[in-house]
């Protein structure tokens, strides 16, 4: 499974330049990805696209953001927090998939068992939760069959 946004420190920007980009990704005035590049994992919006390289690892402090118009493996189409204490590491998983599920058919537009979208979850890690107050839940379509993505996923129906 894909735990929270660890901070890597300087880990981060090598796993940026490995992953083919150095540079934080350029936002149009609607906060839309318009060139491709790093997206602080604490600064993701629901629309960002990004492919797959930030799975790579056991902590996610970036991802790889692309324009939602070029092909992409993934979109993120909803985030919220989780209030209240550190719930444990089974039940915080419970916690962000449920979560995530709950908000699947508003955001794409069609139930997640009709769907061909599959999701994913990016939830805050003990450490993050106690040393950043991270309390947020990104959740993550992508293609059932891992297809490209072209455009959003938000409210296509898919």
């Amino acid at each position: 499974m894909f735990e929270g946004r660890n901070l890597l420190g300087g880990a981060a920007v090598a796993v940026a330049a490995a992953l083919g980009f150095s540079a934080m990704a350029e936002r149009n005035d609607a906060g839309q990805i318009v060139s491709a590049g790093a997206v602080d994992a604490f600064a993701v919006q629901v629309g960002d696209c990004f492919d797959d390289g930030a799975f790579a690892q056991s902590g996610v402090s970036e991802l790889p953001g692309v324009p939602c118009s070029e092909p992409h493996d993934n979109e993120i189409y909803a985030v919220f927090d989780i209030e209240g204490d550190w719930p444990g590491d089974e039940r915080i998983e419970e916690i962000a998939y449920e979560g995530c599920y709950d908000r699947f058919a508003a955001a794409i537009g069609r139930s997640y068992e009709d769907s061909v979208i599959e999701y994913t979850v990016i939830w805050p890690s003990k450490g993050s939760w106690k040393q950043m107050n991270d309390r947020e839940v990104i959740c993550v379509g992508y293609h059932m069959e891992f297809e490209k993505l072209t455009g959003t996923i938000i409210g296509s129906a898919l």
